[in-house]
C-alpha cells in the first residue's frame, strides 16, 4: 500500500468534484460473487428490454419459478428507472430464496443506485468490498503482529485494546469486533474512505508502542474477507519461510 493511497481521492479525481454520492456495500458478500453478478448484470441488460422485466416482476414471488430465471430477472430489474423494479427487489430481498439471499442483495443496491441517479439527474458511485461496509465507511479487518512474533502479554493486551480504538476514533473510526491470539491482535473496524488507511493504522500503531514498542510498525490490512488466525499464521510463516515481511496490504 502506498503511503499516500487514498480511496477517496482517487474517488474524487475520478468524478471530478466532492464524491457525496457515494453508496457502500453494507453486507458482507464473496467479491466473486460480486464479480459475478456485475458481470452478468451487464449482459441481461443488453439482452432484455426493460418492459420484459417490469411485465415479469410477478415472477419473483412465484415460488415455481426457477432461480436461474429469477436470477436473471432480478438483475435486469436492477438496471431500471422505474420505481416499481425498486420496490419489488426490496421486496423480494427482504424474503429471498434460499441461495439468493446475496444476488437479491446485489441487485437491490443496483436498483438504488440507478433510481436515485435518475431521480436526483447525477450520476451515483458505488462501492462495494468483501467486507462491505456503512455510510461513507469502509469495513476492514486488520491484524497487528508483535515484534519477533512474542505472545502478546495481559498488558500489551490491554493496551492495543485501548490505544489502537483511541487513534481509530479521531478519524471517526469504529472498531466492531477485538480479539488477540498468540502474538496476534485483530481488528473488525470501519473507517471513512477520505482518510488514508495506511496513515491513520501506522498512528495506532505508533500509539502503542509507546508502551514498549512491542508491535511491527506493519500490520496485515484486508477489505476483502475475514481471516482466522490460523490463516494469519500460515500467511505469516509462509512469507518468513522466504525471507519477507507481510506486507500491509
Amino acid at each position: 500500500m502506498k503511503d499516500n493511497e487514498n480511496l477517496y481521492d482517487k474517488i474524487r479525481e475520478l468524478i471530478g468534484k466532492e464524491p457525496g454520492n457515494l453508496n457502500i456495500m453494507e453486507d458482507h458478500i464473496d467479491v466473486d460473487l460480486q464479480a459475478e453478478y456485475f458481470e452478468y448484470s451487464k449482459k441481461v441488460s443488453r439482452q432484455f428490454d426493460e418492459s420484459w422485466a417490469i411485465d415479469q416482476i410477478e415472477m419473483l414471488f412465484d415460488p415455481d419459478f426457477p432461480n436461474d430465471a429469477k436470477k436473471q430477472l432480478l438483475a435486469r430489474l436492477a438496471t431500471s428507472s422505474d420505481v416499481k423494479a425498486y420496490r419489488a427487489i426490496e421486496s423480494y430481498a427482504s424474503e429471498p430464496d434460499n441461495g439468493l439471499r446475496d444476488w437479491g442483495l446485489l441487485a437491490l443496491q443496483e436498483s438504488r443506485m440507478h433510481l436515485e441517479s435518475h431521480l436526483l439527474e447525477e450520476n451515483q458511485v458505488f462501492i462495494s468490498t468483501g467486507l462491505g461496509g456503512r455510510d461513507h465507511k469502509l469495513r476492514y479487518f486488520v491484524v497487528l503482529i508483535s515484534r519477533g512474533r512474542k505472545s502478546l502479554n495481559e498488558f500489551q493486551v490491554k493496551i492495543v485494546g485501548k490505544e489502537f480504538p483511541y487513534v481509530l476514533g479521531k478519524y471517526d473510526g469504529e472498531v466492531e469486533e477485538f480479539d488477540a491470539s498468540g502474538y496476534l491482535a485483530a481488528f473488525m473496524l470501519l473507517l471513512p474512505i477520505q482518510h488514508a488507511v495506511k496513515d491513520v493504522f501506522t498512528e495506532g500503531i505508533n500509539e502503542c508502542n509507546q508502551y514498549g514498542d512491542f508491535l511491527r510498525e506493519n500490520c496485515i490490512v484486508t477489505n476483502v474477507k475475514r481471516l482466522t488466525f490460523g490463516e494469519v499464521v500460515e500467511f505469516i510463516e509462509k512469507k518468513s519461510d522466504h525471507n519477507e515481511t507481510p506486507p500491509a496490504t
